[in-house]
């Protein structure tokens, strides 16, 4: 049975990884199963700058793609495209590598463009409406889990 490498390992021995991502963090820019990821391996000495797409590894194992909202001193604060709160603390050495295109029905989306910027600095602007909007879009599901589970 062949071995499986991580992420970690992948970029490590490559410097890039390409993937398809599992999860609905950072829809719409990135749709599940659908979407080819290229994440160059991030630097030894390398900050993140606002707006990127970071891969990084939870303390827990899981791997997440989030945008960094936040770039201080000691760490990041980040948030999915698609998730109403954002994540405080991500530190330097969780950070494996970061998103620099999307390959998508035959056409490469890349990262650095002006286009893909403007998309970035939309999701910001408008973070705090997008969040509201999520938030109350999963308060009666969170709800009706509540009362159920009392039953």
């Amino acid at each position: 049975m062949a071995e499986v490498s991580s992420f970690e390992d992948i970029l490590n021995n490559n410097g890039v990884l390409v993937y398809t991502n599992v999860g609905t963090s950072m829809m719409p820019l990135l749709r599940q199963r659908r979407d080819l990821l290229i994440i160059r391996k991030k630097e030894a000495n390398e900050r993140l700058h606002w707006l990127d797409i970071p891969l990084f590894k939870r303390d827990n194992g899981q791997y997440i793609m989030h945008r960094v909202m936040r770039v201080r001193k000691q760490d990041y604060v980040m948030c999915g495209d698609n998730q109403w709160r954002p994540e405080y603390g991500v530190r330097e050495d969780q950070i494996l590598g970061v998103l620099t295109a999307v390959e998508r029905d035959g056409k490469t989306l890349d990262m650095a463009s002006t286009k893909m910027r403007i998309y970035g600095l939309l999701q910001y602007i408008f973070f705090p409406i997008r969040a509201s909007w999520l938030f109350a879009k999963c308060v009666p599901g969170a709800l009706k889990r509540r009362i159920l589970k009392k039953h």
